[in-house]
């Protein structure tokens, strides 16, 4: 029998990290993706990267600082496993560059939409970018000369920087061969031409070309020897020890500012930069040569994502549509009648949001409204639900919003709604000390004619009315008294004191998920080795927690079919002989961010299905407070079953495979009529827009 937890069964969690980000970067060269979705695609990768080192990297070094022996189950030390990311890191992001000019630039060029270099002004864009300089960006701009009494300066973390190497003296006989320009983060990094001198309607140039061609007028009467662009990626993680504070939102918005000054993790400078620049700003950063990564652009190709937007071409980018309005609102305008009626099953963003939307608004002006509570993980700085929130407290509404301040790179915007709604009479709670609060769940009271009634939102993703357009996730809208019931006690549990009650349907981190989840697999095993059938399914971001991977591999060895969609993270290793053969995993990747989370159990032909807000992360089940709930409305689970699993395990266009050793594969039609899982889901809930 297979030793399910030895090390060579595991994937590396950065290795598969950086697997995913291969797989977005695909989308930017896929012709079947308009020109440019495909740039975004490319600034979405470059994102993610930053973001990897930012927290991935970061923990990886503190790892080797501190002489932790491991990083996973697939039993690596933290130095082999920066060793291994650190190549392939390098590999990506190479990769990336490739991309922009040998594919990306030309085909954009093409369309009319050009990304000039220096060598390419004529004299009437030199000129015009002269005045610009000189208007524009003189006045922002603080040239640092090097020397005892100017220190090298402090760097923000991902800021477009130069290093400038001069030559003779200055007014005050300084001569130090050596300055530091900072751009300011609010200068564009992509600048268009005006008409009058562009040869395309969407001509650009970029802000470093301009600051590389006037550099010398910073420097009155000493001569530029060079100038190379350089960023810096620093730790991004904030540090709160939460059980020494007393309150954690001003301990947090003290923390925040140092984010921008951790340790740097990388160092980016221009492929023309010399050896003996690059060796001294590594020096300054306190990094070693593999921290440094050469670049054939921008260093910053995030500031891309702002192209489409100013580009006015319908053709070069996704068809619009409309998402679709569950038929049983149509004609109704009281959204507690409607879910009285039957369950309601929302499917983003092929469905709206406002109906998510709307139940929390229209709670907040109901007078038969006695309260309201909330989760608030990641929402928008404009969010209509945190003002509804406002307005139902000013009402004089009971009104309680669980926001997490530590949701990582939103704590800024959470502190600010926290305080804005402390100030309008909201109860205001930061959930339980040393665990997340990331449950999706909304809960209104009403009193009606037979009492007091309980309707529910459960969801697998944020309320945020943006990422909604772009996320593929479900929310449940309920009324059912004892699901509604199990909200409750969560909601007592996060903002009250006492021992976790047992609930009826809910699964619940930290307490039960993991536990019940563990419970549900064997018995699919044990099903299969009685001979019947056993099949599980299931839909996530990531999977690495060892003992339900090991859990996995046990119902594989047993006969149990299991098939695993999972858009990012996976350590488990599929179609191993006598450890994994029965187990396939899948990832899509394509115009909308795969993040339900979909859980199926044949259960003998009780098919259950589960939507729950966490993935299976060792954080998910015991340092976060998550909620897994079961579809019970059967002509609900049949479409959560079609919609979310069915149409993903058929995908033949954006669907990628993975192989025993970690890489993927992507999926060919080749015999089969093409079929992409979002495409089918646009045409069936959505409408497009005429």
């Amino acid at each position: 029998m297979s030793d399910f937890s030895a090390a060579e069964h595991y994937i590396n969690r950065e290795l598969s990290l950086l697997q995913f980000n291969h797989r977005v970067l695909e989308q930017a060269v896929d012709p079947a993706n308009p020109l440019l979705e495909r740039l975004k695609f490319l600034c979405i990768a470059s994102s993610n990267v930053d973001e990897f080192f930012e927290v991935r990297v970061a923990a990886l070094q503190e790892q080797i600082r501190f002489g932790a022996a491991v990083t996973g189950p697939e039993g690596l030390s933290p130095r082999q496993a920066y060793k291994l990311v650190s190549t392939e890191a390098h590999r990506l992001v190479e990769r990336q560059y490739r991309v922009l000019n040998d594919v990306l630039l030309p085909e954009l060029a093409e369309e009319g939409v050009r990304f000039l270099r220096r060598s390419d002004w004529s004299e009437a864009q030199q000129e015009w970018i002269r005045d610009y300089f000189f208007r524009e960006l003189a006045p922002v701009l603080t040239p640092i000369g090097l020397d005892p009494s100017h220190p090298f300066p402090r760097v923000l973390n991902k800021s477009l920087n130069f290093a400038v190497e001069l030559e003779g003296k200055d007014a005050f006989g300084r001569n130090s061969g050596t300055a530091v320009v900072q751009a300011p983060r609010s200068l564009s990094r992509v600048i268009r031409l005006a008409p009058e001198v562009a040869v395309c309607e969407y001509d650009f140039v970029f802000l470093s070309s301009i600051l590389h061609a006037h550099v010398a007028e910073l420097f009155a009467g000493m001569q530029v020897r060079g100038c190379y662009q350089f960023r810096v990626t620093r730790n991004s993680d904030l540090f709160v020890d939460e059980e020494e504070i007393s309150n954690l939102r001003i301990a947090l918005q003290g923390e925040l500012p140092h984010r921008n000054y951790g340790e740097a993790v990388r160092l980016e400078v221009a492929e023309i930069c010399p050896d003996g620049m690059a060796s001294f700003l590594l020096g300054q950063f306190n990094l070693e040569r593999d921290g440094l990564f050469r670049v054939n652009g921008p260093v910053n190709l995030v500031r891309l994502m702002q192209v489409p937007g100013w580009v006015d071409r319908p053709d070069l980018k996704f068809k619009p549509f409309l998402p679709g309005v569950a038929e049983e609102f149509t004609g109704q305008e009281d959204i507690f009648a409607v879910i009285r009626q039957n369950d309601i099953l929302l499917h983003h963003p092929y469905q709206s949001f406002n109906p998510v939307v709307d139940f929390i608004k229209q709670a907040a002006t109901d007078p038969d409204v006695m309260a309201i509570k909330q989760t608030v993980y990641r929402t928008s700085a404009d969010s209509a639900l945190m003002q509804a929130l406002i307005t139902a407290a000013q009402d004089g509404k009971e009104v309680t919003a669980v926001v997490e301040l530590m949701a990582r790179f939103d704590e800024e915007a959470n502190i600010n709604w926290a305080k804005r709604l402390e100030d309008a009479g909201v109860h205001v709670v930061y959930g339980v000390v040393g665990h997340k609060t990331h449950a999706k769940m909304a809960m209104v009271v009403r009193r009606e004619a037979q009492g007091l009634c309980r309707y529910a939102h459960l969801g697998t993703g944020n309320y945020h009315p943006s990422t909604a357009k772009l996320y593929t996730d479900f929310g449940l809208l309920t009324c059912r008294e004892d699901l509604c019931a199990d909200v409750h006690e969560v909601f007592l549990q996060l903002t009250g004191l006492g021992k976790a009650t047992k609930l009826t349907h809910v699964w619940q981190s930290p307490f039960t998920l993991h536990t019940n989840l563990m419970k549900a697999i064997e018995e699919e095993a044990a099903c299969a080795r009685a001979g019947g059938k056993a099949v599980i399914i299931a839909k996530m971001n990531a999977l690495l927690e060892p003992e339900i991977i090991q859990a996995l591999y046990a119902a594989s060895a047993a006969g149990v079919k299991i098939h695993l969609i999972i858009r990012g993270v996976c350590a488990l290793r599929p179609g191993v002989p006598g450890v994994s053969e029965n187990i396939r995993v899948r990832s899509i990747v394509g115009r909308f961010l795969e993040h339900s989370r979909v859980f199926y159990f044949y259960a003998g032909g009780a098919e259950r299905v589960y939507l729950s807000s966490a993935d299976w992360m060792s954080r998910n089940f015991f340092r976060r407070i998550e909620t897994c709930f079961p579809i019970l409305d059967p002509k609900l689970k049949k479409r959560v079953i079609r919609e979310a699993l069915r149409a993903s395990l058929r995908d033949n266009g954006q669907a990628w495979d993975m192989m025993p050793d970690g890489r993927y594969l992507r999926r060919s039609a080749r015999r089969a009529k093409p079929y992409t899982a979002q495409s089918a889901l646009l045409a069936l809930l959505a409408k497009p827009v005429k």
